[in-house]
């Protein structure tokens, strides 16, 4: 699985996401959400590797232990590298979820969702009624998903080194919330810079609009990857 940044494919289309990709003659890590997943389904998955890429598909799932192992079994076949669960689903929920997986793509990684970057700690307080600081609940979910035999977490960059410091160098810290000191946060709350994130202690990031909206996506991917790796 490549460490580059992740791409977040934030269109509608699979014809919009070719036309991006044409853009690049580089493998990718790329991310695919429930927008563009669930609009175009498995043939966006295949259309992607075809090109060589790396895929993490962002659906987050969360159900009873029983369906999502069923789910990851099914998407394990799609040959992504990454995809993630719920924390919030429970130690049962993600250790069905990886057998599942486990039984039709041994290589991938599967990783929970802590809290959503989206999420202020006021937010968690008031409508999830989890009374606690946001940094505690990241690293309780973090816990529970290592006891689970997940592979990592996804996590704001913030949170990165209290997980490393709670859990451990190798545990996966993926991070969204990445934006440049010249990019507007739009509906993120927890972000940092490419150079913190990894400062902090996150393995991978993700980005979307700041490379996919900019006028130039191929250039300011770069700028981003030489941010990151620098």
């Amino acid at each position: 699985m490549k460490n580059t940044p992740i791409i977040a494919l934030d269109f509608a289309t699979l014809s919009e996401v070719e036309q991006f990709l044409d853009l690049f003659n580089e493998p990718l890590f790329v991310k695919v959400g429930m927008e563009l997943y669930l609009q175009n389904g498995p043939e966006t998955l295949k259309a992607i590797k075809d090109r060589g890429h790396d895929i993490f598909l962002d659906l987050k799932l969360h159900d009873i232990p029983n369906t999502v192992k069923g789910a990851l079994k099914g998407l394990g076949k799609f040959n992504i590298d990454l995809i993630n669960v719920h924390a919030a689903g429970g130690k049962k929920m993600m250790a069905a979820g990886l057998e599942g997986l486990r039984a039709t793509n041994p290589g991938a990684k599967l990783i929970a969702v802590t809290q959503l970057t989206s999420t202020t700690e006021e937010q968690m307080r008031d409508e999830q009624n989890i009374q606690t600081s946001i940094e505690n609940a990241v690293v309780h979910y973090a816990k529970i998903t290592q006891q689970a035999g997940l592979d990592g977490v996804v996590c704001s960059p913030l949170e990165s080194t209290l997980i490393r410091e709670n859990i451990g160098e190798d545990f996966l810290k993926v991070t969204p919330g990445i934006r440049l000191e010249s990019d507007k946060t739009h509906d993120q709350q927890r972000v940092t810079t490419p150079e913190e994130a990894k400062k902090l202690g996150s393995t991978h990031i993700v980005v979307g609009r700041s490379i996919t909206q900019h006028e130039n996506p191929v250039s300011r991917y770069h700028e981003i990857l030489h941010r990151w790796e620098g």
